[in-house]
């Protein structure tokens, strides 16, 4: 079976993956902790790693039983066919996810547009490019993967 890629409504992410397990379909939704601040209150929330996406596992006849629930809008499609996520891809996020806070990582004096090999850390041995330079941040994209990853300076 497949892993595919479906696209919810706005902050409906947990809510779909909720119902997806429900209806007996495995999916996975990856969440990471973040600190809200409101005008009163900071307070620690769980909010998905990919906005309005979750990931799905089924065989391909039964794509259409996602539609079930109410927040899924539709499947994302890569070169006009449904996008297939391999294993080892939401391994490697479960990996991530799960170590995330374990690593230190030490910043060293980069430029946008310099090419960097990641040294620890889940994504260790990536190849990545600085995109952007903030006073608290950098954010690099991993082409490898097809994502943009931000490493926060404490």
């Amino acid at each position: 079976m497949n892993w595919y890629v479906v696209y919810t409504k706005p902050k409906w992410e947990k809510k779909v993956a909720e119902q997806l397990t429900n209806f007996g379909i495995e999916c996975y939704c990856p969440l990471i902790t973040t600190v809200r601040q409101w005008s009163d209150r900071k307070k620690k929330v769980e909010v998905p790693l990919f906005n309005s996406y979750i990931f799905v596992q089924l065989a391909d006849k039964d794509r259409n039983l996602v539609f079930q629930s109410v927040g899924v809008v539709r499947y994302l499609f890569w070169l006009g066919k449904p996008a297939i996520v391999r294993d080892e891809e939401i391994a490697t996020i479960k990996n991530w996810l799960s170590i995330a806070d374990q690593y230190d990582v030490v910043v060293d004096a980069f430029q946008i547009g310099d090419k960097i090999t990641l040294e620890s850390g889940p994504f260790i041995t990536q190849e990545a490019t600085v995109q952007e330079i903030k006073k608290t941040h950098y954010v690099l994209v991993l082409e490898s993967l097809g994502c943009t990853l931000r490493m926060n300076f404490k």
